[in-house]
């Protein structure tokens, strides 16, 4: 009995060739829990798709992907000085946001960063003149551009990235490779015209392997039922069942990150609405549970277990039965689960 990620593998990677196709030069990226598949499979799918380059998040990363993955490996974390060393091969590159970090890898394969919109880090333009004396003793590899998800203020990306294709030209730095995340196909399309003898790379994670939400579905296996009649008393701690139904025992708990939940950007009236009215049932111990039964989400009776959850299933439902799985929205980047199985 478990906590069950199922692909329809076809389907996925279908997916895949779709996304290569529209961004020719496509960098994937496999960083964290390996978008919930795992760094080993990830390396694999990339491989099939006959990438010469994967990015990851860490040297710790690279570190483990580099015996699973024949290209280069971009590190996606800037290199700091004092930062642990960790022994790789010389088909790691490293990204720098810094003048200073460029002096501390002398000899070592480089991406420089530049700072976007983001503000999260990245060389300024007050930075350039000092690059040419730094990138002597390195071999550039490229510069890159980390843009937002959204543009509240109606800028304009492409002309985020053309901004700093111009500054990075009359500073007189070379501009053969220019690696890019968040853009769309028409958006990279638009500056490879404008900027023929650059070549831009997308670096792309999620759309690549969650962009087709039908691919996969986790589930988890049904372990008990027991019925409880209202002002039964349960659980940890003792709470008394609301109504009748059946408390189901459902595999996946805290330890596959069930429960867990990435802060969410509300926009809108609804969804700011909505947020405070979960906000509000979680004080009376009322958490909606990621698995569904019966057409709908169900009520955790009680804070998730390491392995296993407890759902509340009103009489009104269908009684469910040991050995039947619930499907379960989990978000990928924070789940780990027991098995994989392909459809």
């Amino acid at each position: 009995m478990a906590l069950t990620l199922y692909v329809d593998t076809a389907r996925w990677r279908a997916h895949h060739k779709h996304v290569s196709e529209q961004f020719p030069g496509l960098v994937p990226v496999c960083k964290g829990n390996g978008y919930g598949f795992g760094h080993e499979r990830l390396a694999d799918e990339a491989t099939r798709l006959g990438s010469d380059i994967l990015a990851v998040g860490t040297t710790y990363e690279a570190a483990r992907i580099k015996d699973w993955f024949g290209g280069d490996l971009l590190v996606l974390t800037p290199f700091r000085r004092g930062e642990e060393p960790v022994p790789l091969p010389d088909r790691v590159i490293r990204s720098v946001s810094s003048v200073d970090g460029v002096y501390g890898l002398v000899g070592a394969r480089v991406v420089i960063e530049v700072m976007s919109s983001m503000k999260r880090h990245g060389v300024s333009e007050q930075d350039l003149p000092q690059l040419h004396a730094a990138i002597e003793n390195v071999r550039l590899e490229g510069f890159a551009i980390h843009l937002p998800l959204d543009r509240t203020d109606g800028s304009d990306a492409v002309e985020e990235v053309i901004g700093w294709m111009d500054r990075l030209r009359a500073a007189r730095l070379p501009l053969h490779t220019m690696f890019v995340s968040h853009l769309k196909a028409e958006e990279l399309a638009r500056l490879q015209q404008q900027f023929p003898q650059t070549r831009f790379r997308a670096r792309i994670g999620t759309r690549l392997w969650l962009g087709d939400h039908d691919a996969t579905e986790y589930r988890g296996a049904v372990l008990d039922v027991t019925p409880v009649s209202k002002g039964d008393r349960f659980g940890y701690r003792q709470q008394k069942a609301a109504s009748d139904g059946w408390l189901v025992v459902v595999a996946g708990g805290t330890s596959h990150g069930v429960g867990l939940e990435a802060p969410k950007a509300l926009h809108g009236v609804m969804p700011r609405a909505k947020g405070v009215a979960r906000a509000g049932l979680a004080t009376v111990n009322r958490n909606l549970a990621p698995f569904v039964w019966g057409g709908k989400q169900r009520w955790f009776a009680e804070p998730p277990h390491m392995q296993v959850s407890i759902l509340f299933v009103p009489s009104d439902a269908p009684e469910p039965t040991v050995g039947e799985e619930l499907v379960a929205h989990l978000r990928h980047t924070t789940t780990q689960f027991d098995r994989i199985v392909e459809v």
